[in-house]
């Protein structure tokens, strides 16, 4: 035994050497670090409806779902949910998991049983890449946003069946996947396409329905749509919405949706009641895309390259992972939470600050943490 723990031992010295051992920093509930590493786009985490809406919930269920969603754990809550989902996304149906990461890693596997070969975006999220991986599908990696490339890759398999995978905005660099494009390639082809919209959804698209939306695909059958809760809605869970025989499908062979312990329903009524601010939030939109233009417009007045945010992520690459830590950690002394991506987090191996835009935060703290960005640039 005292071998593996040397091995395990040895493998944390290596990456601390490199600059990649990463902490746990606990904040208390009364925290006041102006955040811009959070996911809470639209500010909707401790909105008073969305918080009364979890208390009713909790006082009427109590704490846990008891079950999995196939057991127990399905309530008129979870219920309720997945409707105005289904919805809000313009879907036939919608199927509620427990995070956005077992939504991806089911709906990749479960699209193995009618295709053959899986497509998959250079720099796809780290669940849409081990949802590949558990495929048991052959795998193909596409150029990133290269809607040609992903034509050369299906014609280059003819006569198989296909599914090409993205994101809407993607995670690292939040850039906007050419949805429109894409899927004019699949739809050629007789491919399906998923894609992953956790940072579109509650931004773009009207009344905030997200990037398939907002390319004019919600409610094509070729299309499948997953997103997690936990961003712009401010709560936990993810989604898979599509056809029917897609949810049809998942909730009879969906290993992480089966298996899995449901979401509580006060996460659920809390993220329910959400939704309902956010389709009428365009107030809350139109702040969060001024505000990440404007940091865009001040990081590159002070010299560093960075990308344009389509929604509400925003990437500035650092020197090193060294120089991205202490980046991040100088801000934070400052009272300012920057995301800091390094690798594996980061799909072309360089390290990054990433920002992330909260409509929520007050202007003062805003304008202040643009300097504090700034100032302790290495």
């Amino acid at each position: 035994m005292a071998e593996w723990l040397e091995s395990l031992d040895r493998l944390a010295r290596e990456r601390a050497k490199a600059g990649l051992t990463r902490h746990l920093r606990p904040r208390p509930a009364d925290d006041s670090v102006v955040d811009l590493a959070g996911n809470d786009y639209l500010g909707l985490s401790g909105h008073v409806a969305v918080v009364s809406a979890a208390r009713s919930a909790l006082e009427a269920y109590g704490l846990g779902a008891t079950g999995s969603r196939l057991v127990r754990g399905s309530t008129h809550a979870h219920a309720a949910l997945e409707s105005s989902l289904a919805t809000w996304l313009g879907a036939e149906a919608a199927l509620v998991f427990s995070s956005g990461y077992l939504a991806n890693l089911a709906v990749v596997r479960a699209v193995a049983a009618v295709a053959d070969l899986i497509v998959s975006d250079a720099y796809n999220h780290a669940s849409l890449i081990d949802g590949c991986k558990i495929s048991g599908r052959p795998v193909t990696v596409a150029p990133h946003n290269d809607p040609a490339g992903v034509a050369a890759i299906l014609d280059a398999h003819p006569g198989r069946t296909a599914a090409v995978v993205t994101e809407s905005v993607f995670s690292v660099d939040g850039d906007l996947a050419p949805l429109a494009e894409l899927h004019a390639v699949t739809s050629a082809r007789g491919a399906l396409l998923i894609v992953d919209d956790a940072h579109g959804l509650g931004l773009l698209g009207g009344s905030g329905s997200g990037g398939v939306a907002a390319a004019g695909l919600a409610g094509q059958p070729d299309v499948i749509v997953t997103a997690t809760l936990s961003k712009s809605l401010g709560g936990a869970g993810g989604v898979v919405a599509g056809a029917e025989p897609v949810i049809r499908h998942l909730i009879d062979t969906g290993r992480t949706f089966i298996y899995d312990t449901a979401p509580p329903p006060a996460v659920v009524a809390g993220v329910h009641a959400a939704i309902e601010l956010a389709r009428a939030a365009d107030d809350r939109r139109a702040t969060l895309f001024e505000r990440g233009a404007r940091l865009a417009a001040r990081l590159r007045a002070a010299g560093f390259p960075v990308t344009e945010p389509a929604a509400g992520v925003l990437s500035v690459v650092a020197p090193g992972p060294e120089a991205a830590v202490g980046w991040a950690e100088d801000c934070r002394d400052r009272g300012v939470a920057v995301g800091c991506f390094r690798p594996p987090s980061t799909p072309d191996g360089s390290s990054r600050l990433r920002l992330t835009v909260n409509a929520g935060v007050p202007e003062a703290d805003f304008a202040r943490a643009l300097d504090v960005i700034v100032e302790c640039a290495p």
